[in-house]
């Protein structure tokens, strides 16, 4: 056995004989996010390494604690990369936390999430007891894809080690097409249309206007794909764009690129709080669903599906109203700076049922409750 490996599986077992709570940390650039941050810090960021890579294959298997930069520099090396786009939050990143948060980048909508591209882990569950789950292929799963359970769960069901991806090569064109003017209905009919059509539609992006009280907002868009496809899209788009009567464009890629980096990292000028007793919030709701009619700044991504809002703790039942309305969930992403919320569920609730499963898959990975306490729910 690896000598970290090791190292962490005594801490483990320390911990479970003691009825300690450990709190899993690769890179801590997600600590914001989540419930609650509670024990022991049992630190993963020396297990790191690319275990194994077959770009001819479409596979890579690295250790949990490997810094996401060092494996996209890799994927780059060989014309290819990871699809769903996961965000970065700054170089401390890890792979284990891309996928115990599930979080995924602007192309989510067109290319996947995190979970479609997660082929098999190897963890240590609440026992100390080493665990595979799935493979290196896709189609290698007999019975529960357990592999797929952990990405999201948080680290609330065990620690991962070991993870095998699948990787994509990098598409041979790109372009960005921009339009100024547009209110936020519009550019969600005009994205519901061409979710429709056999257009590269890749991401998207609606923000709003900075001048206070403004209701028009830009509308970004990104296709990528074959070279023929993505030229004779861009000027049908731009056509469909104008007719609404909105000022539109072509990008320059060289400075669009970065662009969309910073809308991944949340690093565009809307990431910024607005004031400090405002916080972030992620509401997730069909992509097909209308302007919600909420009075608060607003960035929407993946053709309508995920919206960002800056709005105060005061607001949650309103905006858990109005996801739920559509069929979606709200959670508070960020929280506040001013602002205590340990007794806020920045979680949208679970139904019984749902809430029930959750507590039967920790009790049956982790029954002393070691891992990550609270981190999700805090009864999780």
């Amino acid at each position: 056995m690896d000598p970290e490996l090791r190292r962490i599986t005594e801490r483990v077992r320390d911990a479970l004989t003691h009825s300690m709570a450990l709190r899993i940390r690769g890179g801590g650039s997600k600590d914001f996010y989540g419930q609650s941050l509670q024990g022991e810090v049992l630190d993963i960021s020396a297990l790191r390494g690319i275990i194994s890579y077959e770009p001819s294959e479409l596979v890579v298997t690295v250790r949990a604690g490997t810094r996401l930069q060092e494996l996209q520099l890799a994927l780059a090396e060989k014309g290819q990369h990871l699809a769903f786009e996961p965000p970065c939050f700054g170089g401390a990143t890890t792979c284990g936390g891309m996928v115990a948060t599930g979080l995924s980048g602007p192309a989510r909508a067109s290319a996947g999430a995190v979970r479609d591209f997660v082929l098999g882990v190897t963890l240590l569950n609440g026992r100390a007891e080493l665990l595979t789950f799935g493979g290196q292929v896709i189609k290698n799963v007999a019975g529960y894809d357990v592999s797929r359970l952990m990405v999201g769960a948080m680290g609330t069901l065990g620690l991962l080690t070991e993870i095998s991806l699948k990787v994509l090569p990098r598409s041979p064109a790109e372009a960005t097409l921009s339009c100024a003017g547009l209110d936020q209905q519009t550019a969600l009919n005009l994205l519901h249309r061409w979710g429709g059509q056999p257009l590269p539609l890749n991401a998207s992006c609606w923000v709003m206007e900075s001048s206070a009280g403004a209701k028009n907002g830009h509308l970004y868009l990104r296709l990528r794909g074959a070279a023929a496809a993505v030229e004779a899209a861009c000027p049908r788009i731009l056509a469909d764009l104008r007719a609404v009567g909105g000022e539109a464009a072509r990008m320059d890629n060289t400075l669009a690129s970065p662009d969309w980096n910073a809308c991944r990292d949340q690093t565009l000028p809307f990431f910024q709080a607005p004031a400090p007793e405002l916080g972030l919030w992620r509401l997730s709701v069909p992509q097909t669903a209308p302007d919600l009619g909420l009075p608060f700044d607003t960035l929407i991504e993946w053709h309508g599906g995920q919206r960002w809002l800056w709005a105060p703790v005061s607001a949650l039942a309103q905006l858990r109203q109005s996801a739920a309305s559509v069929g979606g969930t709200a959670t508070l992403f960020r929280s506040p700076v001013n602002a205590d919320t340990q007794s806020v569920q920045r979680f949208s609730p679970l139904q019984s049922a749902l809430s029930g499963i959750h507590q039967r898959l920790k009790h049956e990975f982790d029954p002393a409750g070691i891992f990550n306490r609270g981190r999700m729910y805090a009864e999780l």
